[in-house]
This record gives structure tokens, C-alpha cells and sequence, in this order.
């Protein structure tokens, strides 16, 4: 039999800077997918807020606010976006852009950031008076 003492310190040295790496991707995954995760849901949020108001610029400027409010601290987001047509029985789309930063996990190869993009539409109320 051969002596095989100190190889189990070459396959942790080995295998360490692997595992860590593979963590760093699961970080940087899970980043992604919860800051695109909150970016819908204050897409979704503005676009409701837009909708209870009765004009075009309140609704934008609710419709930002909610966004505002919504958002992570840690992206970096345009304000929200309103589109569509402000009538009765009309439908209107909230769009929120941010950017989100790998800082941290450049070890792995990531750096900078990604865009992530959000996109909501809700009806307004047939029913609802709307104009000034």
C-alpha cells in the first residue's frame, strides 16, 4: 500500500476556492432574483396607485411615489413610467428600470451591473370620472 498522507489537505486546497465560487454564483443568483422579484412588485403597486386617481399627472406623480416607496435601496431605478390611455374603461402600463450592482462578487468575475426591468397594466374603472 502507498502512504497517502497529506492528500487530504491537496483535495481541501482544491476543493475550497471551488466551493467558494459556487457559493459566490448562488449569492449573486439569489441577488437577481430578489431584486427583479421587488422591482415587479413595485411595478405592480404603481400601476394600482395610478389607477385610483382621476388624471394623467396625478396618476404619474402617485405612480412614482409608490415606485419610489416600493423599490430596494439597493438598486439604482429610474423613476416609474406610466403609459396607456388615461380614459374611462382605458388601460395603463407602469414600466420601472433599475440597475443592479455586483459589487462585492467580483472574486467570480462579476463586475458592474445588470439591468432589470419591470413592466404592470391595470384597467382603470369604466366607471370612474376622469379629466380635470
Amino acid at each position: 500500500m502507498r502512504d497517502e498522507r497529506g492528500s487530504m489537505a491537496v483535495e481541501v486546497v482544491v476543493l475550497v476556492p471551488v466551493l467558494l465560487m459556487v457559493l459566490m454564483l448562488v449569492v449573486a443568483a439569489g441577488r437577481l432574483v430578489s431584486v427583479e422579484g421587488q422591482v415587479q412588485a413595485a411595478a405592480r403597486e404603481s400601476v394600482r396607485t395610478a389607477t385610483l386617481e382621476r388624471d394623467r399627472g396625478s396618476a404619474v406623480r402617485a405612480a412614482e411615489q409608490a415606485a419610489a416607496a416600493a423599490l430596494p435601496s439597493s438598486a439604482d431605478c429610474t423613476p416609474a413610467v406610466l403609459s396607456g390611455a388615461f380614459v374611462a374603461g382605458g388601460t395603463v402600463t407602469v414600466s420601472l428600470r433599475c440597475q443592479v450592482s455586483w459589487a462585492g462578487l467580483s472574486g467570480i468575475g462579476l463586475s458592474g451591473s445588470t439591468t432589470v426591468t419591470a413592466q404592470s397594466s391595470a384597467p382603470l374603472d369604466q366607471y370612474v370620472r376622469v379629466g380635470p
